[in-house]
């Protein structure tokens, strides 16, 4: 297949980029980055490198960047053709992907790049993650080794904070969640006060939908997400990563009895080992392969990771 073009031979709806050819777009912004700016951006992740910046989050910015001026003149010109005044209208970024798989990295980079555009445009992240019902009531509802999975969100109350969102609402709290407790942090919220761009992040960006009981059709999350952004990685390099960071976060919750993996601090780390490794079998394996991987091919943008978490290619859905 000719790289940067579309398979006339198959019916992907994407364009296929090589991690060097979409580097190479880069040539093409006109948004420019000091080397200072690309220092700043790596301390959010210790494992990206210069080049990783340079070459894929770079143009990606200067897509998002093309993206969301198209939509805000939409959006201005579609309002003097209806008559309307056009209100200030947040552009919505959502990321999709696996547990482990790196979202919430990809988020923060995100933001990082919107915030130094030209005007640099207010951005606040929103993690799905609190939305998930508190653990007192997955507990009552027999759903706590279901955390992750579609039915563990409050799904309504994540339809109506984004219907909020789109509605222009100036002024909205998103509830959080705590991966020290693992755990909803009660009578605390996120302040999100009508940004120029949501970055919002989670298992289930692409995946939720609800009935909507006047108009009788489906309600999905994706509805309000003006460019997705979905996280991809082969399951055996994700599996790793999930290892990884499950034995970092035991570690790190030895001397901590409030933390939820001190649990397992009296497991040796063998033990450990096994004890996460059934935990991605029973319960991530079958929420990756039937809920979470299948939205895949419904993102605008597809970031395909190698076994060190760097993107080695990009699928942009066709225009």
């Amino acid at each position: 297949m000719a790289t940067g073009q579309p398979d006339e031979t198959t019916l992907s709806p994407f364009v296929h980029f090589p991690r060097e050819e979409w580097g190479r777009l880069r040539a093409h912004t006109a948004l420019s980055s000091s080397e200072d700016d690309v220092r700043n951006l790596r301390r959010i992740a210790e494992h990206l490198s210069s080049e990783e910046v340079a070459k894929v989050y770079l143009p990606l910015s200067w897509l998002l960047y093309l993206h969301v001026s198209a939509t805000q003149d939409l959006y201005r010109r579609s309002h003097v053709f209806l008559g309307k005044q056009a209100a200030e209208m947040p552009y919505v970024v959502g990321i999709a992907g696996s547990v482990a798989v790196g979202k919430s990295t990809v988020a923060q980079m995100v933001q990082a790049l919107i915030s130094r555009w030209p005007g640099r445009p207010k951005v606040e992240l929103v993690s799905t993650d609190g939305f998930l019902y508190p653990n007192r009531v997955l507990q009552s509802r027999g759903l706590m080794n279901r955390k992750g999975f579609p039915e563990s969100y409050d799904l309504p109350l994540l339809l109506q904070f984004l219907a909020d969102v789109k509605a222009g609402r100036a002024e909205l709290n998103a509830p959080l969640h705590s991966h020290l407790t693992y755990d909803i942090l009660p009578e605390q919220a996120q302040h999100i006060g009508q940004p120029d761009v949501l970055v919002v992040e989670g298992l289930n960006m692409l995946e939720a939908g609800l009935p909507e009981p006047s108009e009788r059709h489906r309600v999905f999350v994706s509805d309000y997400v003006d460019f997705s952004i979905y996280v991809d990685a082969q399951e055996r390099y994700i599996k790793g990563w999930y290892l990884d960071r499950f034995l970092r976060l035991r570690e790190e919750a030895l001397e901590d009895d409030s933390a939820y993996f001190h649990r397992f601090a009296d497991l040796s780390v063998e033990e450990a080992k096994e004890k996460a490794m059934r935990v991605w079998d029973e319960i991530d394996h079958p929420n990756l392969k039937d809920n979470i991987e299948p939205t895949k091919d419904r993102a605008r943008l597809v970031l395909e990771k190698g076994p060190d978490h760097s993107v080695r290619a990009v699928h942009l859905r066709k225009l």
